[in-house]
């Protein structure tokens, strides 16, 4: 009995052990495995802390040698390729042996030839007399008339195809022309239209942008701030905000954040009114050359067929030489006056001096293109000032549109000013 005992014993005090022994092992290894845990996870938060302090000072953590993996990738993969081979894109092959009058002349011929696109000489001149005044321009006309064409003919007339950018309905803002900065994705959504911005500031090229169908989406909301820049008078001072905060990496034509509007770059948007399109303001409309092309061209053969590489700045000498050479006679600047006195008088519409600027810029432009004074001023003042009388009382108008056409008959004749006239019959028609 007694050995039984002590044998007894003997194992429970073994069992005794090894359970106490076994729960320190088991307790030493847990508290290892927590410590490995919390320093695992405060190396990662000491990451993440300087991850954060890369992505917000770059330049900062790049001088102090900090460098990381967002600091070596670009959220602009697009345009830092561009200035990887910025240098192709500077050229010497322009023409620059040209009248405003051949680079029209053959801007039509080879339209007709090459693309089977057939324009009225007085729309060519419109149109590049327009390009001359302003950098947006708005065409106008039935679906079938060749707006979009005519921008597409032109970029390859002059050897930089025309970039057609797609109007949604649902555009409200700028980041939808130009793209925006993807918080999730670290990159930035280039766009068609920042990439040929970008491009363009490195070339001499004629660059041509189609909005078509601008009118689907109201224009002054995501075309706003282009608006807004194209009005300041200084070129080197139109910059666009594309990102709110500057990378070291971000491309080097990218000023703080900030891509400088191209000089050498036109807007020209393709407009359809119906019941699916929204209309055009006064904003939009006061600071666009506009082109109706209502009218087809009977087909016919072009006599030269070459296109013409033309730089921006050589468009811009053609445009300045034709301004020194041609200017608005005294006399019609006189009878304008005039017609602006009545219009103010009977019809609350006046010029405005906006308006006379572009008048006095327009005329002698599409005098060089070859046309004549009365044919541009009927251009003109059916397009800027007689449209402002369908925002007036029909009722009224149309009691003093006969009015109206005595005026223009009284001061610059019977058989002068058929836009104009047909324009009034127009909206005594629609009254």
């Amino acid at each position: 009995m007694d050995n039984f005992l002590e044998i007894l014993v003997n194992v429970l005090t073994s069992t005794y052990a090894i359970i106490i022994y076994s729960t320190l092992i088991i307790a030493f290894i847990t508290i290892m495995v927590i410590l490995l845990i919390v320093q695992s996870r405060q190396n990662k938060d000491l990451k993440s802390v300087s991850q954060i302090a890369v992505e917000f000072e770059p330049d900062k953590a790049l001088a102090k040698g900090k460098e990381k993996k967002v600091t070596t990738d670009t959220r602009f993969s697009i345009l830092k390729q561009i200035d990887k081979k910025k240098d192709t894109y500077s050229k010497e092959d322009y023409i620059n042996n040209i009248t405003l009058k051949m680079f029209c002349d053959d801007f039509r011929n080879y339209a007709a030839n090459e693309l089977g696109l057939f324009y009225r000489e007085e729309d060519i001149r419109a149109f590049i007399a327009g390009l001359g005044v302003s950098h947006i321009m708005i065409l106008q006309g039935m679906s079938g008339t060749g707006k979009t064409s005519l921008a597409y003919a032109f970029g390859r007339f002059v050897e930089n195809p025309s970039t057609v950018i797609p109007i949604q309905p649902m555009w409200k803002e700028r980041t939808d022309l130009i793209g925006y900065y993807n918080e999730f994705t670290k990159h930035f959504n280039e766009t068609a239209l920042l990439k040929k911005m970008y491009e363009a500031n490195y070339s001499e090229d004629i660059y041509i942008t189609v909005l078509d169908e601008m009118n689907i989406a109201r224009v002054e909301y995501y075309f706003a701030e282009f608006l807004s820049l194209l009005e300041l008078p200084r070129s080197d001072e139109r910059f666009m905000e594309v990102v709110s905060d500057k990378w070291g990496t971000d491309p080097s034509n990218l000023k703080d954040g900030q891509i400088q509007l191209p000089t050498n770059m036109w807007f020209i948007g393709t407009a359809n009114n119906d019941d699916s399109t929204f209309a055009i303001s006064d904003k939009v409309y006061d600071r666009a050359m506009i082109l109706n092309l209502d009218n087809k061209c009977e087909p016919f053969k072009g006599q030269n067929t070459q296109n013409i590489h033309l730089s921006a700045k050589d468009f811009d000498r053609l445009i300045s030489n034709a301004q020194q050479e041609n200017s608005l006679t005294e006399r019609n600047k006189a009878k304008l006056k005039e017609l602006d006195d009545y219009l103010t008088k009977h019809f609350q519409v006046t010029f405005g001096n906006r308006i006379m600027m572009q008048i006095n810029k327009y005329v002698p432009i599409y005098i060089g293109c070859g046309g004549e004074e009365l044919d541009a001023l009927d251009d003109m003042l059916s397009k800027k000032i007689l449209r402002k009388l369908e925002m007036k009382n029909p009722i009224y108008v149309k009691n003093g549109a006969d009015g109206l056409v005595d005026k223009l008959n009284e001061l610059f004749g019977d058989e002068a000013m058929p836009r104009c006239k047909q324009y009034i019959r127009n909206i005594v028609n629609n009254a």
